[in-house]
């Protein structure tokens, strides 16, 4: 009875360890795609293998160019600090800076959509993925573009994109919201009407 109170005592309170940085986050979800890989092997397909050795293989080489992005932007921008270059008033450099930045978190994002391939969450191709990644890109390259310099027609272009784009992620989105709504009124497995 006691260790029973001290049991329930103990599930109450608090978690106090701190919460795991990103890279453990990160470590843990690769980790598991690969481990689930592993203990789903013997039930896959030739294709599904072959998928699976192509998801881990682009994850580690995505990883290694967002280290070596990330090196690359923390040097270049302890440069600029060291050289006195960073000026609030020097629009380009800033738009530099941040569109290195953005590329990191493109390749973030994708890297984060072959991971879910690894854990068997989903396919290999993703639409709303596709179309995050693909509207990150854009934002990246507003946020690099000179308006001054830019051809009116190239920044009506790129403003359509973004609007189609947009439209198509929230279309995807509602889909998706739908189809998880009726698999929870009708429990997973069960036919839809």
């Amino acid at each position: 009875m006691h260790g029973l109170a001290q049991g329930s005592a103990a599930a109450e309170a608090p978690d106090t360890r701190p919460p795991p940085t990103s890279l453990r986050r990160y470590w843990k979800a690769m980790s598991s795609g690969v481990q689930q890989t592993q203990d789903a092997w013997p039930a896959l397909t030739v294709f599904e293998r072959f998928e699976q050795v192509v998801a881990l293989l682009l994850t580690f080489l995505i990883s290694a160019l967002v280290l070596v992005a990330v090196v690359h932007l923390v040097s270049r921008i302890l440069w600029l600090v060291l050289h006195g270059l960073v000026d609030p008033a020097e629009q380009q450099v800033f738009q530099a800076v941040f569109g290195m930045v953005m590329t990191v978190l493109i390749a973030l994002e994708f890297n984060h959509s072959i991971l879910g391939v690894l854990q068997r969450r989903h396919g290999i191709v993703q639409l709303r993925t596709v179309v995050l990644i693909a509207l990150l890109a854009l934002a990246r390259k507003f946020i690099i573009i000179d308006p001054a310099h830019a051809a009116p027609s190239t920044l009506l272009g790129l403003a359509a994109s973004i609007l189609a784009l947009g439209a198509v992620y929230w279309l995807v989105r509602e889909q998706d919201r739908h189809a998880s709504e009726k698999e929870d009124a009708h429990g997973p497995g069960a036919p839809a009407p």
